[in-house]
């Protein structure tokens, strides 16, 4: 197999590196300091596994194994973790491949022999565990064979669209395969529900003002309404409540 390591710390990659190199069964294509690196890496790689530690600064693991989900053939995802035992537990119900650091022979041959892909879902039950808290400071776009990361800081809304979910931000819009449920979970104390299609940054909101029809609408700041954003009145209440409350 094609495997890529992922560790902010050069020993824990060169080890990692060094116990692959001793099988003729897999070949080291690559090696990312952190997350970003990792994303950019992936799509041009195609690694089969990626090695991933879960403790890195800027993109941790749990974030950057959700986001590789968004490529149409993602890699096996392997953690390094150095947990304790609760969380371990986590991984071994979820039938996640991990591996204990320090990192030995044995554990990674048997890592790699179960290794497949993670689904979004059981990664982020996985990151609510105690312990793995981890959510996510991005959203995964798919653009042509790369990934595009959008900060959740800079997303003005999620509008439903068929299938996918349209991102409004501040550079433009992108579709994504996230449901709009599983957004409104993920993000509950930043976004708000407007109607069952929208979803809509709080920070973002300056005002509820009335639309052309009698109804209510919002407006977000520093942006010209080029999205009808209306409220329904299911919905009304509660965004009152957000706002008054923020």
């Amino acid at each position: 197999m094609n495997i890529l390591i992922v560790d902010d710390e050069k020993p824990a990659r060169d080890r990692l590196r060094q116990l692959l190199q001793e099988s003729t069964a897999h070949t080291v294509v690559g090696e990312a300091a952190n997350g970003h690196e990792a994303l950019r890496l992936v799509p041009e790689l195609r690694p089969d596994v990626v090695l991933l530690d879960i403790r890195m600064p800027g993109m941790g693991g749990m974030e950057t194994a959700r986001h590789l989900n968004a490529l149409d053939a993602p890699p096996a995802i392997i953690f390094a973790t150095a947990y304790d035992e609760y969380a371990v537990e986590a991984f071994d119900a979820r039938a996640i491949g991990y591996v204990l650091k320090p990192v030995r022979r044995e554990r990674l041959e048997r890592a790699l022999q179960r290794a497949a892909r993670p689904v979004a879902a059981t990664l982020h039950e996985l990151g609510q565990a105690r312990g793995l808290d981890e959510r996510r400071a991005h959203v995964c776009a798919r653009v042509g064979l790369e990934l595009k990361l959008i900060p959740v800081d800079d997303i003005r809304c999620f509008i439903a669209d068929q299938k996918y979910v349209r991102v409004l931000h501040g550079k433009g819009d992108n579709l994504i395969d996230d449901s709009l449920k599983f957004l409104e979970t993920e993000f509950d104390d930043r976004f708000v529900r407007i109607h069952r299609s929208a979803l809509v940054s709080i920070a973002h909101i300056d005002a509820l003002e009335k639309a052309p029809d009698g109804g209510t609408r919002v407006r977000l700041r520093g942006e010209p309404g080029h999205v009808p954003l209306i409220v329904s009145r299911r919905h009304l209440a509660d965004v009152r409540r957000r706002l008054k409350g923020r």
